[in-house]
């Protein structure tokens, strides 16, 4: 692969992690009216079930256009449409989905949506902090990035002083767990298919939600009917396609520089508010030039730029 085609791919891929926080933050209302309505198992039960629906057939179509034109693929991918790799790996990611989503709703309702916008985003600290585990070094440039996107996501995100409470503990505990599912992605998407992982990853965590929606909540299925927007928005759009795009991008990513771009989730989400009349704040508005600052220079060859220069 030629420079100049890994880097035409690494500015696609960065566009679809963009694309994909874009939908995840306008997603944040529909999802928060959804959860005023059902329990939080019913709802991920049901937006999970139906990004399942949404993705089987189109896995399905590019399982069979895949075999037609390459064969089984490079690495064996299309042998089996469900390999024990691929399984594996959309185990892992969807009891990790699973669970941070589980975790992230009952941090909102204890510590508010302002905090937890801030504290779900700090896996931008934590996967290059798991990186290190694997041995994978982040350059300096990087790191201040991520030093610059947490400064902004601060002032975007909260918005008024307050001690650390278990919402706070459990939003930690969310950030942690959204890490460990971007690096499982990172391990196994070179070798299976991003929308067949993306697939199972939802199917596991139907069934986990499932099973706590019919053991800790009531269905009721005339308030299912009143949220059936906010179920499609987060189902089909929110789960089917933004975490099929991070799955997909993911393969031509650094996952420090992903998890940069998917912090712009918060950002996002503070524009759509204010594009229907929420009104920013100074804090904000800065807390968004910061975090887009950030993504800037993460993408731009500054290290090779200082290469030159001192030649």
């Amino acid at each position: 692969m030629t420079e100049k085609v890994k880097k035409s791919k690494t500015l696609f891929s960065s566009f679809l992690l963009m694309l994909a926080a874009f939908i995840w933050g306008t997603a944040f209302v529909a999802q928060s009216k959804g959860l005023e309505q059902i329990g939080n198992f019913t709802f991920l039960a049901l937006r999970s079930c139906l990004a399942v629906v949404f993705l089987t057939p189109v896995s399905l179509f590019i399982y069979k256009n895949n075999k037609k034109k390459i064969g089984d693929g490079p690495h064996g991918e299309n042998k089996t449409f469900f390999s024990k790799r691929l399984i594996l790996g959309g185990v892992l990611c969807g009891g990790s989905v699973c669970l941070a989503s589980l975790v992230q709703q009952y941090g909102i309702i204890l510590s508010g949506v302002g905090k937890s916008g801030f504290l779900t985003t700090l896996y931008i600290l934590i996967v290059p902090l798991l990186g290190l585990l694997f041995k994978r070094k982040v350059k300096p440039i990087l790191w201040f990035s991520i030093v610059l996107a947490t400064c902004g996501m601060y002032f975007l995100c909260v918005t008024q002083a307050g001690g650390i409470n278990i919402g706070d503990v459990l939003l930690i505990m969310c950030a942690f767990l959204f890490a460990v599912q971007i690096m499982i992605v990172d391990h196994f998407v070179e070798t299976v298919d991003g929308v067949r992982l993306s697939l199972v990853q939802f199917a596991v965590s139907a069934v986990i939600s499932t099973v706590g929606m019919f053991l800790f909540e009531e269905v009721d299925p005339v308030a299912i009917g009143d949220a059936w927007f906010s179920i499609f928005y987060a189902g089909v759009l929110s789960s089917g396609i933004a975490f099929t795009l991070q799955i997909v991008a993911q393969k031509n990513l650094n996952p420090t520089v992903a998890s940069l771009l998917m912090s712009l989730e918060s950002v996002f989400a503070a524009l759509a508010g204010a594009f229907f009349g929420e009104r920013l704040s100074v804090n904000e508005i800065f807390g968004c030039v910061l975090v887009f600052l950030a993504i800037i220079l993460a993408q731009l060859p500054v290290e090779s730029l200082f290469k030159r220069k001192s030649k």
